[in-house]
Protein backbone atom coordinates (compact mmCIF):
# COMPACT_ATOMS: atom_id res chain seq x y z
CA UNK A 1 0.00 0.00 0.00
CA UNK A 2 2.99 2.28 0.51
CA UNK A 3 4.27 1.54 -3.04
CA UNK A 4 0.83 2.21 -4.50
CA UNK A 5 -0.41 5.35 -2.76
CA UNK A 6 -3.87 6.70 -3.24
CA UNK A 7 -6.51 8.99 -1.75
CA UNK A 8 -9.75 7.96 -0.11
CA UNK A 9 -12.49 10.62 -0.21
CA UNK A 10 -15.61 10.50 1.92
CA UNK A 11 -18.38 12.98 1.12
CA UNK A 12 -21.43 13.03 3.36
CA UNK A 13 -23.94 15.80 4.19
CA UNK A 14 -21.81 18.48 2.55
CA UNK A 15 -18.66 17.31 4.28
CA UNK A 16 -15.73 16.02 2.33
CA UNK A 17 -13.06 13.98 4.06
CA UNK A 18 -9.93 13.00 2.25
CA UNK A 19 -7.20 10.71 3.55
CA UNK A 20 -4.53 8.54 2.14
CA UNK A 21 -5.27 4.88 1.57
CA UNK A 22 -3.00 3.64 4.36
CA UNK A 23 -4.50 6.05 6.87
CA UNK A 24 -8.03 5.07 5.93
CA UNK A 25 -7.28 1.36 6.37
CA UNK A 26 -5.68 1.85 9.78
CA UNK A 27 -8.58 4.00 10.93
CA UNK A 28 -11.09 1.36 9.77
CA UNK A 29 -9.29 -1.40 11.68
CA UNK A 30 -9.07 0.65 14.82
CA UNK A 31 -12.77 1.37 14.69
CA UNK A 32 -13.56 -2.36 14.41
CA UNK A 33 -11.38 -3.19 17.41
CA UNK A 34 -12.97 -0.44 19.42
CA UNK A 35 -16.41 -1.73 18.54
CA UNK A 36 -15.50 -5.27 19.71
CA UNK A 37 -14.14 -3.99 22.98
CA UNK A 38 -17.16 -1.89 23.67
CA UNK A 39 -19.51 -4.77 22.78
CA UNK A 40 -17.66 -7.17 25.03
CA UNK A 41 -17.79 -4.80 27.91
CA UNK A 42 -21.53 -4.28 27.61
CA UNK A 43 -22.06 -8.04 27.17
CA UNK A 44 -20.04 -8.77 30.33
CA UNK A 45 -22.14 -6.33 32.30
CA UNK A 46 -25.31 -7.85 30.88
CA UNK A 47 -24.42 -11.48 31.67
CA UNK A 48 -22.50 -10.96 34.85
CA UNK A 49 -25.17 -12.61 37.12
CA UNK A 50 -25.16 -15.75 35.03
CA UNK A 51 -21.42 -15.91 34.86
CA UNK A 52 -21.13 -15.50 38.60
CA UNK A 53 -23.66 -18.30 39.14
CA UNK A 54 -21.78 -20.66 36.83
CA UNK A 55 -18.56 -19.87 38.57
CA UNK A 56 -19.99 -20.68 41.96
CA UNK A 57 -21.53 -23.91 40.74
CA UNK A 58 -18.29 -24.99 39.17
CA UNK A 59 -16.43 -24.24 42.33
CA UNK A 60 -19.03 -26.14 44.39
CA UNK A 61 -18.71 -29.21 42.17
CA UNK A 62 -14.98 -29.11 42.40
CA UNK A 63 -15.20 -29.13 46.17
CA UNK A 64 -17.78 -31.95 46.05
CA UNK A 65 -15.67 -34.16 43.83
CA UNK A 66 -12.67 -33.48 46.01
CA UNK A 67 -14.67 -34.56 49.09
CA UNK A 68 -15.90 -37.63 47.18
CA UNK A 69 -12.34 -38.59 46.35
CA UNK A 70 -11.24 -38.25 49.96
CA UNK A 71 -14.26 -40.26 51.12
CA UNK A 72 -13.44 -43.12 48.75
CA UNK A 73 -9.87 -43.16 50.01
CA UNK A 74 -11.09 -43.26 53.62
CA UNK A 75 -13.55 -46.04 52.78
CA UNK A 76 -10.80 -48.05 51.13
CA UNK A 77 -8.65 -47.74 54.24
CA UNK A 78 -11.54 -48.77 56.52
CA UNK A 79 -12.01 -45.35 58.09
CA UNK A 80 -15.80 -45.34 58.13
CA UNK A 81 -16.01 -42.18 60.24
CA UNK A 82 -14.19 -39.96 57.74
CA UNK A 83 -15.79 -41.83 54.83
CA UNK A 84 -19.24 -40.94 56.12
CA UNK A 85 -18.14 -37.35 56.82
CA UNK A 86 -16.75 -36.77 53.35
CA UNK A 87 -19.67 -38.62 51.82
CA UNK A 88 -22.18 -36.33 53.45
CA UNK A 89 -20.14 -33.30 52.34
CA UNK A 90 -19.91 -34.57 48.78
CA UNK A 91 -23.62 -35.39 48.65
CA UNK A 92 -24.41 -31.87 49.90
CA UNK A 93 -22.05 -30.07 47.56
CA UNK A 94 -23.23 -32.12 44.60
CA UNK A 95 -26.91 -31.49 45.46
CA UNK A 96 -27.61 -35.24 45.94
CA UNK A 97 -27.45 -35.83 42.21
CA UNK A 98 -24.25 -37.84 42.15
CA UNK A 99 -24.72 -41.68 42.33
CA UNK A 100 -21.13 -42.10 43.50
CA UNK A 101 -21.79 -40.03 46.61
CA UNK A 102 -24.87 -42.12 47.47
CA UNK A 103 -22.85 -45.28 46.93
CA UNK A 104 -20.14 -43.93 49.24
CA UNK A 105 -22.63 -43.32 52.02
CA UNK A 106 -24.32 -46.73 51.53
CA UNK A 107 -21.06 -48.64 51.62
CA UNK A 108 -19.83 -46.63 54.60
CA UNK A 109 -23.00 -47.61 56.50
CA UNK A 110 -22.60 -51.21 55.35
CA UNK A 111 -19.00 -51.35 56.49
CA UNK A 112 -19.86 -49.68 59.79
CA UNK A 113 -22.54 -52.30 60.52
CA UNK A 114 -25.55 -50.01 60.19
CA UNK A 115 -27.52 -52.39 57.96
CA UNK A 116 -30.82 -50.53 58.23
CA UNK A 117 -29.23 -47.31 56.94
CA UNK A 118 -27.41 -49.27 54.27
CA UNK A 119 -30.60 -50.90 53.00
CA UNK A 120 -32.39 -47.56 52.96
CA UNK A 121 -29.70 -45.95 50.85
CA UNK A 122 -29.47 -48.92 48.44
CA UNK A 123 -33.25 -48.87 48.00
CA UNK A 124 -33.04 -45.15 47.18
CA UNK A 125 -30.54 -45.99 44.46
CA UNK A 126 -33.13 -48.17 42.70
CA UNK A 127 -35.03 -45.03 41.66
CA UNK A 128 -32.19 -43.94 39.40
CA UNK A 129 -31.51 -45.94 36.25
CA UNK A 130 -27.82 -45.14 36.48
CA UNK A 131 -27.49 -46.73 39.95
CA UNK A 132 -30.16 -49.46 39.79
CA UNK A 133 -27.68 -52.32 39.22
CA UNK A 134 -25.50 -51.05 42.07
CA UNK A 135 -28.51 -50.85 44.39
CA UNK A 136 -29.57 -54.42 43.53
CA UNK A 137 -26.06 -55.67 44.25
CA UNK A 138 -26.00 -53.92 47.61
CA UNK A 139 -29.41 -55.30 48.57
CA UNK A 140 -28.27 -58.78 47.47
CA UNK A 141 -25.27 -58.56 49.79
CA UNK A 142 -27.46 -57.41 52.66
CA UNK A 143 -29.88 -60.30 52.09
CA UNK A 144 -27.00 -62.77 52.01
CA UNK A 145 -25.62 -61.35 55.24
CA UNK A 146 -28.98 -61.68 57.00
CA UNK A 147 -29.51 -65.24 55.63
CA UNK A 148 -32.51 -64.37 53.47
CA UNK A 149 -32.06 -66.64 50.42
CA UNK A 150 -35.44 -65.83 48.88
CA UNK A 151 -34.76 -62.07 48.88
CA UNK A 152 -31.18 -62.59 47.70
CA UNK A 153 -32.34 -64.75 44.82
CA UNK A 154 -34.93 -62.12 43.85
CA UNK A 155 -32.36 -59.31 43.73
CA UNK A 156 -29.92 -61.49 41.78
CA UNK A 157 -32.55 -62.39 39.19
CA UNK A 158 -33.56 -58.73 38.83
CA UNK A 159 -29.95 -57.72 38.26
CA UNK A 160 -29.41 -60.63 35.84
CA UNK A 161 -32.42 -59.57 33.77
CA UNK A 162 -31.36 -55.91 33.88
CA UNK A 163 -27.75 -56.58 32.83
CA UNK A 164 -27.44 -60.04 31.16
CA UNK A 165 -23.64 -60.02 31.27
CA UNK A 166 -23.42 -59.30 35.00
CA UNK A 167 -21.12 -62.02 36.32
CA UNK A 168 -22.08 -61.98 40.01
CA UNK A 169 -25.78 -62.06 39.16
CA UNK A 170 -25.40 -64.96 36.71
CA UNK A 171 -23.39 -67.05 39.16
CA UNK A 172 -25.75 -66.26 42.02
CA UNK A 173 -28.86 -67.19 40.05
CA UNK A 174 -27.22 -70.44 38.89
CA UNK A 175 -26.20 -71.31 42.44
CA UNK A 176 -29.65 -70.66 43.93
CA UNK A 177 -31.37 -72.67 41.23
CA UNK A 178 -28.98 -75.57 41.78
CA UNK A 179 -29.35 -75.46 45.57
CA UNK A 180 -33.16 -75.49 45.31
CA UNK A 181 -33.05 -78.42 42.87
CA UNK A 182 -34.35 -76.55 39.79
CA UNK A 183 -32.02 -78.44 37.50
CA UNK A 184 -33.77 -77.58 34.24
CA UNK A 185 -33.73 -73.85 35.02
CA UNK A 186 -30.12 -74.10 36.17
CA UNK A 187 -29.11 -75.64 32.83
CA UNK A 188 -30.90 -72.82 30.97
CA UNK A 189 -29.14 -70.21 33.13
CA UNK A 190 -25.80 -71.90 32.50
CA UNK A 191 -26.33 -71.67 28.75
CA UNK A 192 -27.27 -67.96 29.09
CA UNK A 193 -24.06 -67.33 31.01
CA UNK A 194 -22.11 -69.04 28.24
CA UNK A 195 -23.87 -66.90 25.63
CA UNK A 196 -22.88 -63.78 27.61
CA UNK A 197 -19.23 -65.00 27.53
CA UNK A 198 -19.10 -65.40 31.29
CA UNK A 199 -17.42 -68.84 31.07
CA UNK A 200 -15.50 -70.90 28.56
CA UNK A 201 -16.66 -74.01 26.75
CA UNK A 202 -14.74 -76.44 28.95
CA UNK A 203 -16.37 -75.07 32.09
CA UNK A 204 -19.75 -75.18 30.37
CA UNK A 205 -19.40 -78.89 29.54
CA UNK A 206 -18.23 -79.77 33.04
CA UNK A 207 -20.93 -77.84 34.91
CA UNK A 208 -23.64 -79.04 32.53
CA UNK A 209 -22.55 -82.63 33.13
CA UNK A 210 -22.81 -82.04 36.88
CA UNK A 211 -26.34 -80.65 36.56
CA UNK A 212 -27.41 -83.50 34.26
CA UNK A 213 -26.04 -86.03 36.74
CA UNK A 214 -28.03 -84.42 39.55
CA UNK A 215 -31.17 -84.53 37.43
CA UNK A 216 -30.53 -88.21 36.59
CA UNK A 217 -30.15 -89.07 40.27
CA UNK A 218 -33.48 -87.36 40.95
CA UNK A 219 -35.28 -89.31 38.18
CA UNK A 220 -33.54 -92.65 38.77
CA UNK A 221 -36.50 -94.26 40.53
CA UNK A 222 -39.34 -92.26 38.95
CA UNK A 223 -38.31 -92.34 35.28
CA UNK A 224 -35.33 -94.67 34.70
CA UNK A 225 -35.35 -94.26 30.91
CA UNK A 226 -35.13 -90.47 31.09
CA UNK A 227 -32.53 -90.72 33.86
CA UNK A 228 -30.41 -93.11 31.78
CA UNK A 229 -30.47 -90.69 28.83
CA UNK A 230 -29.38 -87.77 31.02
CA UNK A 231 -26.64 -89.79 32.73
CA UNK A 232 -25.20 -91.01 29.42
CA UNK A 233 -25.22 -87.43 28.11
CA UNK A 234 -23.44 -86.26 31.27
CA UNK A 235 -20.81 -88.98 30.87
CA UNK A 236 -20.25 -87.88 27.27
CA UNK A 237 -19.74 -84.26 28.31
CA UNK A 238 -17.34 -85.10 31.18
CA UNK A 239 -15.91 -88.65 31.02
CA UNK A 240 -13.80 -88.03 34.15
CA UNK A 241 -16.87 -87.24 36.30
CA UNK A 242 -17.10 -90.28 38.59
CA UNK A 243 -20.74 -89.86 39.79
CA UNK A 244 -21.98 -89.53 36.20
CA UNK A 245 -20.23 -92.76 35.19
CA UNK A 246 -21.58 -94.64 38.21
CA UNK A 247 -25.18 -93.52 37.63
CA UNK A 248 -25.00 -94.24 33.90
CA UNK A 249 -23.51 -97.70 34.51
CA UNK A 250 -26.07 -98.53 37.19
CA UNK A 251 -28.98 -97.56 34.95
CA UNK A 252 -27.56 -99.45 31.98
CA UNK A 253 -27.09 -102.51 34.16
CA UNK A 254 -30.72 -102.23 35.25
CA UNK A 255 -31.69 -102.16 31.56
CA UNK A 256 -29.58 -105.26 30.88
CA UNK A 257 -26.84 -103.46 28.95
CA UNK A 258 -23.92 -105.04 30.81
CA UNK A 259 -21.29 -104.44 28.14
CA UNK A 260 -22.13 -100.74 27.73
CA UNK A 261 -22.12 -100.27 31.49
CA UNK A 262 -18.67 -101.87 31.69
CA UNK A 263 -17.35 -99.62 28.93
CA UNK A 264 -18.52 -96.51 30.77
CA UNK A 265 -16.81 -97.56 33.99
CA UNK A 266 -13.61 -98.51 32.19
CA UNK A 267 -13.43 -95.13 30.41
CA UNK A 268 -13.79 -93.20 33.66
CA UNK A 269 -11.37 -95.51 35.53
CA UNK A 270 -8.61 -94.74 33.03
CA UNK A 271 -9.01 -91.01 33.70
CA UNK A 272 -9.65 -90.96 37.46
CA UNK A 273 -9.50 -94.22 39.47
CA UNK A 274 -12.02 -94.26 42.31
CA UNK A 275 -13.09 -96.98 44.78
CA UNK A 276 -16.76 -96.53 43.84
CA UNK A 277 -15.90 -97.31 40.24
CA UNK A 278 -14.22 -100.56 41.27
CA UNK A 279 -17.20 -101.50 43.42
CA UNK A 280 -19.65 -100.81 40.59
CA UNK A 281 -17.48 -102.69 38.09
CA UNK A 282 -17.26 -105.74 40.36
CA UNK A 283 -21.08 -105.91 40.70
CA UNK A 284 -21.95 -104.80 37.17
CA UNK A 285 -23.28 -108.30 36.45
CA UNK A 286 -25.76 -109.38 39.15
CA UNK A 287 -25.35 -112.88 40.48
CA UNK A 288 -21.61 -113.26 39.88
CA UNK A 289 -19.66 -115.33 42.37
CA UNK A 290 -16.85 -113.89 44.45
CA UNK A 291 -14.34 -115.52 42.11
CA UNK A 292 -15.90 -113.91 39.07
CA UNK A 293 -15.91 -110.54 40.78
CA UNK A 294 -12.24 -110.94 41.63
CA UNK A 295 -11.45 -111.69 38.00
CA UNK A 296 -13.35 -108.61 36.83
CA UNK A 297 -11.56 -106.37 39.31
CA UNK A 298 -8.20 -107.70 38.13
CA UNK A 299 -9.13 -106.74 34.58
CA UNK A 300 -10.14 -103.24 35.67
CA UNK A 301 -6.97 -102.70 37.72
CA UNK A 302 -4.78 -103.70 34.77
CA UNK A 303 -6.17 -100.75 32.78
CA UNK A 304 -4.47 -98.32 35.15
CA UNK A 305 -1.26 -100.02 36.19
CA UNK A 306 0.57 -99.13 39.40
CA UNK A 307 -2.53 -97.51 40.87
CA UNK A 308 -3.10 -97.85 44.61
CA UNK A 309 -6.87 -97.80 44.08
CA UNK A 310 -6.58 -100.80 41.76
CA UNK A 311 -4.46 -102.72 44.27
CA UNK A 312 -6.92 -101.99 47.08
CA UNK A 313 -9.84 -103.04 44.88
CA UNK A 314 -8.11 -106.37 44.14
CA UNK A 315 -7.40 -106.85 47.85
CA UNK A 316 -11.05 -106.28 48.78
CA UNK A 317 -12.29 -108.74 46.17
CA UNK A 318 -9.59 -111.28 47.14
CA UNK A 319 -10.58 -111.12 50.82
CA UNK A 320 -14.20 -111.80 49.86
CA UNK A 321 -13.04 -114.73 47.71
CA UNK A 322 -10.76 -115.96 50.54
CA UNK A 323 -7.66 -115.53 48.38
CA UNK A 324 -5.71 -114.28 51.34
CA UNK A 325 -2.24 -114.59 49.81
CA UNK A 326 -3.14 -112.38 46.86
CA UNK A 327 -4.85 -109.85 49.10
CA UNK A 328 -1.81 -109.72 51.36
CA UNK A 329 0.50 -109.15 48.41
CA UNK A 330 -1.60 -106.27 47.04
CA UNK A 331 -1.93 -104.59 50.42
CA UNK A 332 1.79 -104.98 51.02
CA UNK A 333 2.47 -103.09 47.80
CA UNK A 334 0.07 -100.30 48.81
CA UNK A 335 1.50 -99.99 52.31
CA UNK A 336 5.00 -99.73 50.90
CA UNK A 337 4.13 -96.87 48.52
CA UNK A 338 0.98 -94.98 49.68
CA UNK A 339 -0.06 -96.13 53.17
CA UNK A 340 -3.52 -94.94 54.24
CA UNK A 341 -5.97 -95.79 56.97
CA UNK A 342 -8.07 -97.91 54.65
CA UNK A 343 -5.13 -100.13 53.73
CA UNK A 344 -4.27 -100.77 57.39
CA UNK A 345 -7.90 -101.55 58.22
CA UNK A 346 -8.03 -104.02 55.35
CA UNK A 347 -4.91 -105.71 56.73
CA UNK A 348 -6.63 -106.02 60.11
CA UNK A 349 -9.67 -107.55 58.43
CA UNK A 350 -7.43 -109.93 56.53
CA UNK A 351 -5.70 -111.10 59.71
CA UNK A 352 -9.03 -111.63 61.43
CA UNK A 353 -10.46 -113.71 58.61
CA UNK A 354 -7.37 -115.77 57.89
CA UNK A 355 -5.74 -116.41 61.27
CA UNK A 356 -7.80 -114.66 63.94
CA UNK A 357 -4.59 -113.45 65.58
CA UNK A 358 -5.77 -110.75 67.97
CA UNK A 359 -2.26 -109.42 68.47
CA UNK A 360 -1.78 -108.86 64.76
CA UNK A 361 -5.24 -107.29 64.49
CA UNK A 362 -4.50 -104.80 67.25
CA UNK A 363 -1.14 -104.00 65.66
CA UNK A 364 -2.72 -103.09 62.31
CA UNK A 365 -5.50 -101.11 63.98
CA UNK A 366 -3.01 -99.07 66.00
CA UNK A 367 -1.10 -98.29 62.82
CA UNK A 368 -4.34 -97.23 61.12
CA UNK A 369 -4.89 -94.59 63.79
CA UNK A 370 -1.55 -92.96 62.97
CA UNK A 371 -1.76 -93.44 59.20
CA UNK A 372 -2.54 -90.65 56.70
CA UNK A 373 -6.20 -90.10 55.88
CA UNK A 374 -7.78 -91.44 52.72
CA UNK A 375 -9.16 -89.24 49.97
CA UNK A 376 -12.67 -87.88 50.49
CA UNK A 377 -15.07 -85.49 48.77
CA UNK A 378 -14.20 -81.89 49.74
CA UNK A 379 -16.03 -78.68 48.79
CA UNK A 380 -14.96 -75.28 50.18
CA UNK A 381 -13.43 -76.93 53.24
CA UNK A 382 -16.47 -79.16 53.89
CA UNK A 383 -15.63 -82.88 54.01
CA UNK A 384 -18.35 -85.28 52.89
CA UNK A 385 -18.56 -89.02 52.38
CA UNK A 386 -20.88 -88.59 49.37
CA UNK A 387 -20.69 -86.43 46.26
CA UNK A 388 -23.10 -83.54 45.69
CA UNK A 389 -23.57 -81.25 42.66
CA UNK A 390 -23.27 -77.98 44.63
CA UNK A 391 -21.31 -76.81 47.63
CA UNK A 392 -23.34 -76.77 50.86
CA UNK A 393 -21.40 -73.73 52.00
CA UNK A 394 -21.33 -71.39 49.01
CA UNK A 395 -23.76 -72.97 46.53
CA UNK A 396 -21.04 -73.20 43.88
CA UNK A 397 -21.67 -75.76 41.14
CA UNK A 398 -19.07 -78.54 40.73
CA UNK A 399 -17.33 -77.64 43.97
CA UNK A 400 -16.62 -81.18 45.24
CA UNK A 401 -13.20 -82.64 44.59
CA UNK A 402 -11.78 -86.08 45.41
CA UNK A 403 -8.74 -85.15 47.47
CA UNK A 404 -7.06 -85.52 50.84
CA UNK A 405 -8.18 -83.05 53.54
CA UNK A 406 -5.86 -80.06 53.84
CA UNK A 407 -5.56 -80.27 57.63
CA UNK A 408 -4.04 -83.73 57.30
CA UNK A 409 -1.83 -82.77 54.39
CA UNK A 410 -0.26 -79.95 56.37
CA UNK A 411 0.77 -82.25 59.20
CA UNK A 412 4.27 -83.68 59.10
CA UNK A 413 3.38 -87.36 59.04
CA UNK A 414 6.29 -89.71 58.75
CA UNK A 415 5.69 -93.05 57.09
CA UNK A 416 6.36 -95.84 59.55
CA UNK A 417 8.63 -98.63 58.48
CA UNK A 418 6.67 -101.88 58.40
CA UNK A 419 8.55 -105.02 59.25
CA UNK A 420 8.26 -107.84 56.72
CA UNK A 421 7.38 -110.25 59.52
CA UNK A 422 3.99 -108.55 59.91
CA UNK A 423 3.05 -109.68 56.41
CA UNK A 424 4.03 -113.30 57.07
CA UNK A 425 1.72 -115.89 58.68
CA UNK A 426 2.19 -116.31 62.43
CA UNK A 427 4.75 -118.94 63.45
CA UNK A 428 4.10 -121.76 65.92
CA UNK A 429 6.03 -121.97 69.18
CA UNK A 430 6.29 -125.78 68.88
CA UNK A 431 4.93 -128.38 66.48
CA UNK A 432 1.60 -129.88 67.41
CA UNK A 433 0.75 -133.51 66.71
CA UNK A 434 -2.75 -133.80 65.31
CA UNK A 435 -4.91 -136.77 66.12
CA UNK A 436 -5.91 -138.99 63.25
CA UNK A 437 -9.27 -139.51 64.94
CA UNK A 438 -10.93 -137.25 67.47
CA UNK A 439 -10.31 -138.43 71.02
CA UNK A 440 -13.43 -139.17 72.99
CA UNK A 441 -12.55 -136.72 75.67
CA UNK A 442 -13.14 -133.07 76.29
CA UNK A 443 -12.10 -130.43 78.75
CA UNK A 444 -15.06 -128.18 79.20
CA UNK A 445 -17.94 -130.28 77.99
CA UNK A 446 -21.54 -129.65 79.00
CA UNK A 447 -22.33 -133.41 79.33
CA UNK A 448 -19.30 -135.74 79.54
CA UNK A 449 -19.54 -139.52 79.34
CA UNK A 450 -19.68 -141.72 82.38
CA UNK A 451 -16.26 -142.29 83.89
CA UNK A 452 -15.35 -144.21 86.98
CA UNK A 453 -12.66 -142.19 88.72
CA UNK A 454 -11.50 -143.05 92.20
CA UNK A 455 -11.42 -140.33 94.77
CA UNK A 456 -7.97 -139.05 95.59
CA UNK A 457 -6.59 -136.80 98.28
CA UNK A 458 -6.25 -133.13 97.44
CA UNK A 459 -2.80 -132.22 96.26
CA UNK A 460 -1.26 -129.28 94.52
CA UNK A 461 -2.00 -129.30 90.77
CA UNK A 462 0.80 -129.95 88.33
CA UNK A 463 2.41 -126.89 86.71
CA UNK A 464 0.71 -125.79 83.52
CA UNK A 465 2.65 -126.51 80.32
CA UNK A 466 3.38 -123.76 77.79
CA UNK A 467 0.50 -123.07 75.37
CA UNK A 468 0.93 -124.70 72.01
CA UNK A 469 0.02 -122.73 68.89
CA UNK A 470 -1.05 -124.32 65.65
CA UNK A 471 -0.12 -123.72 62.06
CA UNK A 472 -2.63 -122.82 59.41
CA UNK A 473 -2.49 -126.27 57.82
CA UNK A 474 -2.91 -128.04 61.16
CA UNK A 475 -5.78 -125.76 62.16
CA UNK A 476 -7.51 -126.56 58.87
CA UNK A 477 -6.97 -130.32 59.22
CA UNK A 478 -8.07 -130.81 62.84
CA UNK A 479 -8.35 -128.00 65.40
CA UNK A 480 -6.57 -128.94 68.64
CA UNK A 481 -6.24 -127.44 72.09
CA UNK A 482 -4.03 -128.16 75.11
CA UNK A 483 -5.22 -127.49 78.66
CA UNK A 484 -3.96 -128.33 82.11
CA UNK A 485 -5.78 -129.88 85.01
CA UNK A 486 -6.94 -127.32 87.59
CA UNK A 487 -8.73 -127.70 90.85
CA UNK A 488 -11.85 -125.88 89.70
CA UNK A 489 -11.95 -127.47 86.22
CA UNK A 490 -13.46 -130.97 86.00
CA UNK A 491 -11.33 -133.04 83.63
CA UNK A 492 -12.22 -136.63 82.93
CA UNK A 493 -11.58 -139.13 80.20
CA UNK A 494 -14.73 -139.57 78.22
CA UNK A 495 -14.26 -143.33 77.83
CA UNK A 496 -16.88 -146.00 78.48
CA UNK A 497 -17.14 -147.48 81.95
CA UNK A 498 -16.19 -150.92 80.68
CA UNK A 499 -12.68 -150.16 79.49
CA UNK A 500 -10.58 -153.12 78.63
CA UNK A 501 -6.81 -153.21 78.99
CA UNK A 502 -6.38 -153.35 75.21
CA UNK A 503 -8.56 -150.26 74.74
CA UNK A 504 -6.65 -148.45 77.50
CA UNK A 505 -3.39 -149.15 75.72
CA UNK A 506 -4.77 -147.79 72.45
CA UNK A 507 -6.11 -144.67 74.14
CA UNK A 508 -2.68 -143.98 75.64
CA UNK A 509 -0.97 -143.79 72.27
CA UNK A 510 0.85 -140.46 71.67
CA UNK A 511 -1.92 -138.91 69.57
CA UNK A 512 -2.48 -135.91 71.77
CA UNK A 513 -0.55 -133.79 74.19
CA UNK A 514 -0.67 -135.46 77.59
CA UNK A 515 0.24 -134.19 81.03
CA UNK A 516 1.06 -136.56 83.90
CA UNK A 517 -1.05 -135.91 86.97
CA UNK A 518 -0.39 -137.73 90.23
CA UNK A 519 -3.69 -136.96 91.84
CA UNK A 520 -6.80 -134.90 91.35
CA UNK A 521 -8.98 -132.97 93.74
CA UNK A 522 -12.16 -132.77 91.76
CA UNK A 523 -15.21 -134.96 91.90
CA UNK A 524 -16.93 -135.94 88.62
CA UNK A 525 -20.37 -134.65 89.47
CA UNK A 526 -21.82 -134.87 85.99
CA UNK A 527 -20.32 -138.32 85.46
CA UNK A 528 -22.00 -139.50 88.66
CA UNK A 529 -25.30 -138.07 87.47
CA UNK A 530 -25.04 -140.04 84.24
CA UNK A 531 -23.97 -143.11 86.16
CA UNK A 532 -27.17 -142.86 88.18
CA UNK A 533 -29.15 -142.40 84.99
CA UNK A 534 -27.74 -145.68 83.69
CA UNK A 535 -28.40 -147.59 86.85
CA UNK A 536 -31.16 -149.51 85.13
CA UNK A 537 -28.75 -151.17 82.72
CA UNK A 538 -27.57 -154.70 83.51
CA UNK A 539 -24.60 -154.61 85.90
CA UNK A 540 -21.42 -156.58 85.61
CA UNK A 541 -20.40 -159.26 87.94
CA UNK A 542 -18.98 -158.26 91.29
CA UNK A 543 -15.75 -160.05 90.53
CA UNK A 544 -15.15 -158.03 87.35
CA UNK A 545 -15.93 -154.79 89.19
CA UNK A 546 -13.52 -155.67 92.04
CA UNK A 547 -10.81 -156.58 89.55
CA UNK A 548 -11.23 -153.28 87.75
CA UNK A 549 -11.14 -151.35 90.98
CA UNK A 550 -7.93 -153.04 92.09
CA UNK A 551 -6.34 -152.48 88.69
CA UNK A 552 -7.18 -148.79 88.68
CA UNK A 553 -6.03 -148.35 92.25
CA UNK A 554 -2.66 -149.81 91.31
CA UNK A 555 -2.27 -147.47 88.36
CA UNK A 556 -3.64 -144.29 89.90
CA UNK A 557 -0.11 -142.87 90.36
CA UNK A 558 0.73 -143.65 86.74
CA UNK A 559 -2.54 -142.38 85.32
CA UNK A 560 -2.11 -140.04 82.36
CA UNK A 561 -4.82 -137.45 81.88
CA UNK A 562 -5.47 -136.99 78.17
CA UNK A 563 -6.60 -133.63 76.87
CA UNK A 564 -8.56 -133.57 73.63
CA UNK A 565 -7.19 -131.68 70.67
CA UNK A 566 -10.16 -132.02 68.36
CA UNK A 567 -11.61 -128.48 68.34
CA UNK A 568 -10.90 -124.89 69.29
CA UNK A 569 -11.25 -123.59 72.86
CA UNK A 570 -14.24 -121.36 72.02
CA UNK A 571 -16.13 -124.28 70.40
CA UNK A 572 -18.72 -125.83 72.72
CA UNK A 573 -18.52 -129.02 70.66
CA UNK A 574 -21.35 -131.16 69.39
CA UNK A 575 -24.32 -131.48 71.69
CA UNK A 576 -24.85 -135.12 72.78
CA UNK A 577 -28.12 -136.78 72.18
CA UNK A 578 -29.92 -136.82 75.54
CA UNK A 579 -32.46 -139.40 74.43
CA UNK A 580 -29.93 -141.97 73.24
CA UNK A 581 -26.58 -141.69 75.08
CA UNK A 582 -25.10 -144.55 73.10
CA UNK A 583 -25.79 -142.90 69.73
CA UNK A 584 -22.63 -141.87 67.81
CA UNK A 585 -21.69 -138.23 68.21
CA UNK A 586 -21.52 -135.73 65.40
CA UNK A 587 -17.86 -134.84 65.03
CA UNK A 588 -18.55 -131.48 63.34
CA UNK A 589 -17.98 -128.43 65.51
CA UNK A 590 -19.58 -125.04 65.61
CA UNK A 591 -17.19 -122.12 65.61
CA UNK A 592 -18.09 -118.79 67.11
CA UNK A 593 -16.37 -115.49 66.64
Amino acid sequence: MADRPGVVTLEWQGYVVQASLLTAVVAFGASIVASIVVWGFFRLIWKSPTLVSHFMQRRRKDKGYDALSQGLMALGSGDTLHARKFGLKADKLLDGDEPAARLLLAQASQLDGDHAESRRRFEAMLEDDRSMAVGLHGLYIEAERESEPAAARHFAEEAFNLVPGLRWAGNAVLGYQAVSGDWEEAIATLERNYAARMLDKKTLRRQKAVLLTARALELENENPDRARTLAVEAHGLAPSLVPAAIVAARLRTRAGEIRKASKILEATWKLSPHPDLAEAYAHVRPGDSVTDRLSRVRTLASMRAYSSEGAIAIAVAAIEAKKFDEAREQLKRVLRSEPTQRAFLLMADLEEREHGDQGRIREWLSRAVRAPHDKVWIADGVVSANWAPVSPKTGRVDAYEWATPENTMDQDQTIEVIDDKLFEPPELAAPVQVLDEPVKADIVVPKPQDVETPAAPKEEPAPAPAPVEKTKAEATAAPVVTETAKEETPVAAEAPAETKPEETAQAEEPRATVVPVESSSWAPTKANEKAEAKSDEPAKTEQDADAKTDEKAEKKDEKLVEFPLSHLPDDPGPEPDDEDPKAPKDQSFRFFR
